[in-house]
């Protein structure tokens, strides 16, 4: 008999109030989708995953001890969806750890992460701007992605340049760790007639880089950054796991997974 695992995969966040809003909320989205297939979770980060345990005794499991948990259960067909932005290096690294243990499975699919094409892309933009607030001329919304080293981080000026392809030219991405980054965007809007800046996080949850990097009191954060150069500022803490059309998204490829 053919027993259906699904494993959903995170990098995970230390924050309760977005893990549950976030994570927890996509999370149960998914099992609900695939009521067939016995639900397994796991955090990429071994930091948070420590975190947690010493701090709320809460026992998130790594991507590998997940997969082997399936496999003690006799879980043989697996379905594995991150809940990553993009192909990049935590979404290399957890399908190299499940690959290493493909010959205990009859069969293993990957669901893509966020954006993995130029149709998510658009499927992204859309979702979010049914959400975010309408902008007049003197309005400017950015987003602060991670960023990453992997060459998987030219997705953000990708995605920049899709959001004024969209019909969105008052909309700009940097990230915090990489390139375009807060001073590009700033270059940008220095050449516009802006006035006041919406800031929000482009990543999956709003944790310790939305409370900080985007929205923290810090001289070095983007919202004090922002109001130096003299724009009004308002801070949108919403992760990408509250909008409904980014979970529906990340439900359609697990589901196009196992086509």
């Amino acid at each position: 008999m053919e027993h259906k695992g699904l494993l959903v995969v995170s990098f995970g966040t230390s924050y309760p109030e977005t893990r549950k809003k976030n994570i927890e909320h996509l999370e149960t989205l998914l099992a609900e989708a695939f009521p067939d297939r016995t639900f397994y979770r796991a955090y990429t980060s071994g930091m948070i995953r420590k975190k947690l345990w010493e701090r709320d005794q809460i026992l998130i499991p790594s991507v590998k001890e997940a997969a082997q948990a399936a496999l003690e259960d006799g879980i043989t067909d697996l379905l594995v969806q991150p809940t990553h932005i993009m192909n990049g290096i935590e979404n290399d690294q957890m399908k190299e750890d499940i690959l290493s243990l493909e010959s205990h499975f009859d069969k293993i699919s990957f669901g893509d992460p966020l954006i993995s094409s130029t149709e998510d892309q658009f499927a992204v933009i859309e979702a979010l701007m049914e959400e975010l607030p309408c902008l007049s001329d003197q309005e400017a919304l950015v987003f602060m992605g991670h960023g990453s080293t992997h060459h998987a981080n030219t997705l953000y000026a990708a995605l920049d340049y899709a959001f004024k392809q969209a019909g969105y030219p008052g909309v700009y991405v940097g990230t915090v760790e990489a390139y375009p980054d807060v001073q590009a965007v700033l270059a940008q809007l220095r050449e516009k007639d802006i006035r006041r800046v919406y800031l929000t996080p482009f990543m999956l949850v709003a944790g310790d880089h939305a409370s900080n990097d985007l929205a923290g009191e810090e001289t070095d954060s983007w919202n004090s950054l922002f109001r130096a150069e003299g724009y009004e500022t308002s801070c949108i803490l919403k992760g990408l796991g509250e909008y409904d059309g980014i979970c529906d998204l990340y439900v359609r490829h697990a589901r196009q997974a196992l086509l």
